[in-house]
């Protein structure tokens, strides 16, 4: 898959429904376009530990086919910033995720974050990457 391929694979939202299957994801009020692009926002509804969760990102940079910011807007996090990285090897793509995120609540929220977000948000990350690299 080329670097361009799997920009668009990971700003599609069907793509997206189909990866996050397990937390039955899916998006929340009119979708104008399976594909998001610079400004576009969404709202997903999702269920994760066993709480049903909503969470509104923007996307606030687009440089097609190399990189990609989400930010959320609203939803359940202090603040989370996930920024999508894409190159070129070997006939292929490398694909990176730089995820910033800080959960509401203080102490309380840091240790979350410590001791439990930080693992389940990248396992929800390597699944997602795992689905769309088999695409």
């Amino acid at each position: 898959m080329t670097p361009a391929e799997a920009f668009d694979l990971s700003l599609s939202v069907a793509a997206h429904v189909a990866s996050m299957a397990r937390s039955h994801e899916h998006p929340v009020g009119r979708v104008t376009s399976d594909l998001l692009g610079l400004g576009d926002e969404i709202t997903w509804r999702a269920s994760h530990f066993g709480v049903p969760w909503r969470l509104t990102s923007r996307i606030t940079a687009f440089d097609r086919p190399n990189r990609f910011i989400d930010e959320q807007v609203r939803g359940p996090f202090h603040r989370f910033h996930h920024e999508h990285l894409f190159e070129p090897i070997d006939g292929g793509s490398r694909m990176t995720d730089i995820v910033e995120f800080e959960a509401p609540a203080g102490w309380l929220g840091r240790f979350a974050e410590r001791f439990v977000l930080a693992s389940y948000i990248r396992a929800l990350i390597e699944e997602r990457n795992r689905f769309l690299a088999a695409r």
